[in-house]
């Protein structure tokens, strides 16, 4: 099975027309995901055409999720317009919006949290390069893509990749395909430090999914989701789950990539993440290299 998306979801991009946005609307497209739809202000009654498909464009979300049945959204909107983007998807009843836009700030998604409480929307991001569930077909195409991962590097299978990095999204997958075991769901959660979905969250959705048999997660300083999920897996976990957590060589208080990884206050940091993991029973890699390897050993 599969997690939050599966090749029969229908999605729709919002910023279709633009450069970054129509650069992934076709590689979603040949990737076999159901990309129904379009969203750009002033370009409704366009279409976006590409290899034989041709995706009609709308003014809003709602007339879009109406009209094609999109159920997801892919936000691929500039950062001063992305987080009224994402609520225009809330707003239409959608069950999944990915946010891919990096810069939107903090202050813009702390409004954007606050209008979601109590909504049937889950958002994953800002500021994250998507999900993947991949399909049974060739290079596992025929799958879903939402986002900006590399298709053709995932393989169906049973391991589930839930990571604040997209990077080491990648090489997490692409560690596991090389050894020829395919991947349930993948999801990259995002850097910043206000996002939509935590590790736990996917954590316990990867938990209950009766085909993922185990589960590699990534993180990196800053914050404190990793012990939350470590803390949620030692009491509840009943799969083998490695990890990676990534900037123990960062100095305290220097902002390392991602506006979310910054160790503040001794707390967030590397040490306290791994002690965290080793206490609940997950296997920690040393280095990204070890990934797929720390998994397979515990299995």
């Amino acid at each position: 099975m599969s997690i939050l998306v599966t090749p029969q979801t229908k999605v729709l991009v919002q910023g279709i027309t633009g450069e970054f946005g129509g650069r992934h609307t076709r590689l979603s497209l040949d990737y076999g995901t159901q990309l129904v739809a379009g969203v750009t202000p002033g370009k409704g009654g366009q279409f976006f055409e590409h290899a034989g498909h041709k995706v009609p464009i709308f003014d809003t979300v709602a007339e879009a999720a109406k009209q094609s049945g999109a159920t997801a959204s892919a936000v691929f909107v500039p950062p001063p317009f992305a987080a009224d983007a994402i609520l225009e998807g809330v707003d239409a009843g959608l069950e999944l919006v990915v946010a891919i836009t990096e810069g939107i700030p903090v202050r813009d998604m702390v409004r954007v949290k606050q209008a979601m409480i109590g909504s049937q929307t889950r958002l994953i991001g800002p500021n994250c390069p998507g999900i993947v569930t991949p399909g049974t077909g060739k290079d596992s195409h025929g799958g879903c893509r939402i986002g900006i991962a590399p298709g053709y590097i995932h393989k169906k299978g049973n391991i589930g990749v839930v990571s604040r990095s997209g990077t080491l999204t990648y090489e997490a997958v692409w560690q596991l395909t090389s050894r020829g075991i395919g991947q349930s769901t993948c999801v990259g959660i995002g850097g910043d430090p206000v996002n939509g979905t935590s590790h736990l969250d996917v954590i316990q959705l990867f938990m209950a999914d009766s085909e993922t048999t185990g589960i590699i997660m990534i993180g990196e300083i800053g914050g404190s989701a990793e012990e939350e999920a470590a803390e949620w897996i030692a009491k509840h976990g009943t799969k083998p789950v490695a990890g990676f957590i990534a900037g123990a060589t960062a100095p305290p208080g220097r902002r390392m990539g991602h506006a979310g990884a910054i160790v503040s206050g001794g707390k967030g940091t590397a040490a306290a993440k791994i002690e965290a993991f080793k206490s609940a029973g997950i296997g920690v890699a040393a280095t990204p290299s070890e990934m797929a390897d720390t998994l397979l050993r515990m299995m």
